[in-house]
């Protein structure tokens, strides 16, 4: 079994080792409207975490967190071996309050890194600031409750209103990135600063981009290696530096991911992959709040 408790890794600014293959809990698992418990999301988290997925990112928009928390317990697997990720967006306007309902659904003591899942809500209705935000992330982070603290979809405007007042920066980026979705200018900044980046729809490519400029590339990397092509989109990921996400409700999905483990991409061959993916632009989630 390949698991990603062996996994290449990062560390965090704030603290931790992040390992680069993440199983989430959004698309495949998310869940709106219903409070009760949903069995398959806790089966499907139990068959990742079994099959090797040691980094489980989570979030309190997801609705969720319970679910996670039961396979967690379910799977026997140690809390020391998981990282766990949450985020906070519906009640941001306090993270501390936050935070510590979602401790209680997950029934752990504390996450691994904790996020501030996006930086779109109004500010004067929320009654808080991104910079007021920050701070309570901090003193979460102060206190243990939260390894690692970091963002997800944030620009560089967002991050430059940060650094006027915090005192710890954020230790990541949680992104919608693959090779149709680069983001130089913000990679450039976060490399500068030193903010990991994590990305959601590494995949993006051959799920809703074909045809495309890379839809030969990848078919003959995947013969190459004798990997999937949904291995070669992770594994390209994992070879710029970023930590990739994925999911899915079916087992061998997950063993595939996990494949990725298992071997490197050229130089060359990354290089191929960014060139030609750099001709064609796709984002597909939050469209609304991005001018691109």
């Amino acid at each position: 079994m390949v698991s990603t408790e062996n996994f290449p890794s990062i560390q965090l600014s704030t603290g931790g080792a992040i390992p680069l293959l993440a199983y989430g809990l959004g698309t495949a698992n998310f869940k709106s409207g219903s409070t009760d418990v949903d069995k398959s999301i806790i089966a499907d988290t139990k068959t990742a975490i079994l099959a090797g997925f040691t980094h489980l990112d989570g979030a309190e928009n997801y609705g969720n967190e319970e679910e996670l928390g039961i396979a967690i317990k379910e799977s026997g697997v140690l809390r020391s071996k998981l990282f766990v990720t949450t985020k906070v967006y519906r009640s941001i306007s306090s993270p501390k309050t936050a935070l510590a309902v979602s401790l209680k659904k997950l029934d752990i003591e504390y996450v691994d890194l904790y996020l501030i899942h996006a930086p779109f809500w109004d500010e004067q209705e929320k009654g808080i600031s991104i910079e007021k935000a920050w701070q309570e992330m901090e003193e979460l982070h102060g206190k243990g409750l939260a390894k690692a603290i970091g963002v997800s979809n944030f620009g560089i405007s967002e991050f430059e209103r940060i650094a006027k007042i915090a005192k710890i920066q954020p230790a990541i980026n949680q992104i919608e990135y693959n090779a149709y979705l680069q983001s130089p200018e913000l990679m450039e900044y976060h490399h500068r600063h030193g903010i990991a980046t994590a990305a959601y729809g590494p995949l993006i490519p051959i799920t809703k981009g074909t045809p495309g400029p890379l839809d030969t590339i990848i078919e003959e990397l995947a013969k190459k290696y004798s990997k999937t092509p949904t291995q070669i989109l992770l594994r390209w990921a994992i070879e710029t530096g970023v930590v990739a996400i994925t999911t899915s409700s079916k087992e061998w999905r997950m063993k595939e991911a996990l494949g990725v483990g298992e071997f490197k991409l050229d130089e060359s061959d990354v290089e191929d992959i960014r060139k030609a993916g750099s001709k064609k632009h796709m984002r597909i989630f939050w469209t609304k709040n991005y001018r691109d």
